[in-house]
């Protein structure tokens, strides 16, 4: 009897044994299937880059919808840009279901908190209309019209990947917007897409600049001959470091970088922190028209708006110069703006942002008469259709974007924008990591992003009682100010009154 137990027992460890042999087999087996298809598949950066185990990182985004209540991380509390901002960029840009269930996971008693101001009875689908293209620069002999209000903002080939670059110039014209190049030059990628292009000039002059850096008219006719470029930028600050010209590591200035760049290889590309020849408001204006003459085509400044006195300077010498010497547009970026690398009191500290700078900005313009003279175009941290809808109610004609578009690439928010070991493949020259970023995948997201948040801006306008969203205006959306208490936009920045200033409003 005690034999036979035994033997029943020898044989049911025996069968026990086999089936989990058999068990981890099918798991071995499952787990490399799971790795060739995804080491293989184009659609995902991280399954591509981590074959497996970015696997997780999706099931854990998942669980966190269910488990929520358990972690102190809400959907809204992450910075720079929380889980609820990027999740609705990533379901915008793959074109899938973007409602959400329950009620917003939204704060709507935090001061700055916009609300859009419903009319009863708002614009049927069949009373909306599409926003037409808007010309830039009247004065210019190739003025630019452009189709579209949501555009691509200014990121460098070096600060950003090769096939990030490429990604993003053929999902800008599959989009119909343009794309602006960023202060490192025009490289062969942006190119590629085919889409319009908005050169900018640094203060490094890369990309137009002679042996001794400074402006080359020579180079600018030559940028100019390219059909794609429509317009031409120079910058005088941007959001992350206003006073603080670009900041390019050393490890990301490869040979192909320093060459377009116009510096040397594997040596940090550090930006002076202004132009030297300007150095006055004439100064800027004689900039701008020399560019514009020289190029034939249109051209603006980019700056973050600090100290405003200057601005009643500004407007009066281009009327003492002629109305045609003004810049044909102005990027207002804001103090919430984003880089690659910036020094932290830089990022944190100096600068307006975009929500107090840009209603004193298109007042100054109205006070002098100017506002339909000079495109406004809007930057820093616009990403969802509530931030884009307010740019437009508070007077911007277009708005530009980077971060929204790096998401829509399929950035994670790593924070490794300035160490060349971005996951995602999106900020490094690191071919095995750049490898999970496919451009003819992420060009589909990439006009995805621009196409649904254009049709979620035009929801919010209709809801007011507009029939396109350039129609907004400030009694349009309210802010939540100290207390909890919303407050129309049109009453905490009054427009300037009809005989206001020199100009005629």
């Amino acid at each position: 009897m005690n034999d036979a137990v035994t033997s029943f027992a020898i044989n049911f460890i025996a069968v026990i044994g086999v089936l989990m042999l058999i068990v981890l087999v099918g798991i071995a087996v499952a787990a490399l299937a799971y790795y060739q298809i995804d080491k293989h598949q184009t659609k995902h950066s991280l399954r591509r880059n981590y074959p497996l185990v970015g696997r997780f990182r999706y099931l854990f985004e998942h669980l966190g919808e269910f488990f929520r209540q358990y972690f102190f991380a809400m959907d809204r509390e992450e910075m720079p840009f929380n889980r609820a901002q990027r999740s609705w960029v990533y379901r915008a840009a793959k074109n899938i279901d973007n409602t959400v269930a329950f009620g917003s996971t939204r704060d709507l008693r935090s001061p700055g908190t916009y609300y859009f101001l419903n009319c009863p009875f708002p614009k049927l689908s069949e009373e909306s209309t599409r926003s037409v293209s808007m010309r830039i620069g009247p004065y210019c002999t190739e003025p630019y019209d452009a189709p579209s209000w949501f555009n691509v903002s200014g990121m460098s080939y070096g600060a950003l990947s090769k096939p990030a670059v490429q990604a993003l110039s053929r999902g800008a014209q599959l989009a119909g917007c343009w794309m602006n190049t960023g202060e490192g030059g025009i490289a062969p990628y942006h190119l590629e897409g085919g889409c319009d292009l908005v050169c900018q000039i640094g203060t490094a002059k890369y990309g137009v600049r002679d042996e001794h850096g400074l402006l080359s008219d020579e180079k600018l006719r030559e940028k100019a001959d390219i059909r794609q470029v429509r317009m031409f930028e120079i910058k005088l600050s941007q959001g992350a470091k206003p006073g603080k010209g670009g900041m390019l590591p050393a490890e990301k200035v490869s040979a192909e970088v320093a060459s377009i760049r116009g510096i040397p290889e594997g040596h940090a590309s550090i930006s002076p922190n202004r132009h030297p020849e300007i150095d006055s408001i004439g100064d800027l204006l004689d900039m701008i028209g020399h560019v514009r003459s020289v190029t034939g085509k249109p051209c603006g400044i980019k700056l973050v708006l600090g100290s405003a006195h200057w601005l009643d300077d500004f407007c009066q010498m281009i009327h003492d110069r002629g109305i045609e010497s003004a810049p044909d547009f102005i990027t207002l970026d804001s103090s919430d703006g984003g880089t690659g690398a910036a020094p932290m009191p830089l990022m944190d500290s100096v600068g307006l942002p975009l929500r107090e700078s840009l209603p004193v900005l298109v007042n100054k313009l109205l006070e002098h008469g100017l506002r339909e003279r000079i495109r406004l175009v809007a930057s820093g941290k616009l990403i969802t259709p509530t931030d884009v809808a307010a740019a437009l109610c508070m007077g911007a004609d277009f708005v530009v974007s980077a971060r929204g578009f790096m998401f829509s690439l399929g950035c994670i928010q790593a924070m490794q924008c300035n160490r060349n070991t971005c996951p995602a493949g999106v900020t490094t020259h690191d071919p095995d990591l750049q490898r999970g970023l496919v451009p003819a995948d992420k060009a589909e997201r990439v006009r995805h992003f621009h196409d649904n948040l254009v049709h979620e801006v035009e929801l919010i306008a209709h809801s007011c009682g507009v029939s396109e969203p350039r129609l907004l205006r400030r009694e349009h959306a309210a802010m939540v100010v100290e207390g909890g208490r919303s407050v129309p936009l049109n009453i905490i920045y009054p427009e300037p009154r009809a005989d206001a200033g020199t100009g005629i409003v």
